[in-house]
């Protein structure tokens, strides 16, 4: 079983926007998958499977599917008539979720019943209608030319879908909007303690998390564990104030969240290789 980093095992470009024309002809039993955006899948032709931890589901040519970042079980089986797998795909990151929610705050109030569309949902699964056949068939011709879709495009026709969604399916809309809040309050909470000495335990206990559930959250929205998450933040901070303001390793720890220059200095290394002093020496001599 192979594993695949989506989308950046299919693009070159560095963005967090895509639309992706995929085509095979290979039928392929489960990959791993570690989605590093969103992404909706338009089938076309064929039949894809996606397993996550808390479900699954199937989709075929009449349905497409919005699925969250995280890790998932992958499948896709050949239309049967040409032995051909094909589907479009618009990647899109929680910045683009974000700032589509800030041009467009719409609608003001939807009601969701108690469990439905639940913010921890890994996918949500729609049908194909005339509109977005033609919504498709428009992501086609742009793709069938050879030519790089533009940045303008991509943002053009990601607002089109989400305004038809939002009118069409403002139920589900709104989970994805709350789940971005949730997010991006999730992110601010982490963020704001970078330089402070406070334990996972403790930043779990200010976020009303278990400690369990807090690392669940943070790897599914950073892709990596706390302490490593942290430990990295940390040093390159240390780094930043060693070389740009010049100041003695001695006088940066506290800054940085360490009680002591001691355990500094082993983090420092566990990361750089070197000693903060060491590093420090090296990179200004090399310095203009």
């Amino acid at each position: 079983m192979d594993t695949f980093n989506l989308p950046m095992d299919l693009v070159q470009e560095s963005d967090n926007l895509h639309i992706i024309g995929y085509e095979s002809s290979a039928n392929l039993v489960k990959n791993k998958i570690t989605m590093h955006t969103n992404l909706f899948s338009f089938l076309l032709e064929g039949v894809k499977t996606t397993f996550y931890a808390e479900k699954s589901a199937q989709i075929d040519p009449t349905q497409f599917i919005l699925l969250s970042g995280g890790n998932c079980l992958m499948s896709e089986k050949n239309a049967p008539e040409n032995g051909i797998y094909r589907s479009i795909l618009f990647f899109f990151d929680n910045k683009v979720l974000s700032d589509f929610f800030i041009k467009y705050p719409g609608p003001p109030q939807v009601h969701v019943e108690q469990g439905a569309y639940s913010t921890e949902q890994p996918f949500i699964t729609f049908r194909h209608d005339a509109f977005l056949l033609n919504f498709l068939r428009s992501l086609e011709l742009m793709l069938a030319t050879g030519r790089p879709i533009s940045r303008a495009m991509r943002v053009l026709k990601f607002e089109e879908l989400m305004l038809y969604m939002v009118d069409k399916y403002p139920r589900q809309v709104l989970s994805l909007r709350t789940a971005n809040r949730e997010e991006h309050d999730f992110r601010q909470a982490v963020e704001a303690h970078i330089e402070n000495n406070i334990s996972v335990e403790e930043l779990a206990f200010l976020c009303n998390m278990s400690t369990s559930t807090f690392k669940r959250r943070f790897a599914k929205v950073y892709g990596v564990a706390p302490s490593k998450w942290y430990l990295q933040k940390r040093m390159e901070i240390a780094a930043t104030l060693l070389l740009n303001n010049r100041e003695k390793p001695s006088d940066v720890y506290h800054k940085v969240g360490y009680e002591n220059h001691s355990s500094f200095s082993q983090s420092f290394k566990q990361v750089f290789g070197v000693s903060p002093s060491e590093y420090q020496q090296q990179k200004m001599n090399v310095l203009p």
